[in-house]
């Protein structure tokens, strides 16, 4: 689904002007509202990843785990990867941990 660039501008525009908001943030959102202004289309203009297991708090993912196990509004298939996640032992480590084994 393609962005408004109004609600996009819009956002970033707030940004710009909100108090508590970081000064990186708002030097982010002022280069991503530069680049808007120069043509870019806004699905480039987008510069937010998503985050990467290793940057993920074990602690908070075993619990999201943990969670899925106990609702009961969770597809078997769901329940039965968190089981094999919390099984597996891996969550928070990463291949370049000495003490990390793949899961078989």
């Amino acid at each position: 689904m393609s962005k408004n660039p109004g609600n996009v501008a819009g956002g970033l525009k707030a940004t710009l002007n909100n108090p508590r908001v970081s000064d990186e943030a708002k030097n982010d959102a002022k280069e991503r509202l530069d680049a808007m202004k120069s043509g870019a289309p806004v699905d480039e203009v987008q510069t937010q990843t998503s985050a990467t297991d290793a940057d993920k708090n074990p602690g908070n993912q075993i619990g999201g785990y943990k969670a899925t196990l106990s609702n009961p509004n969770v597809s078997k298939e769901a329940k039965q990867h968190a089981k094999e996640m919390l099984d597996s032992g891996s969550i928070g480590k990463t291949v370049d941990d000495e003490d990390y084994v793949p899961p078989e």
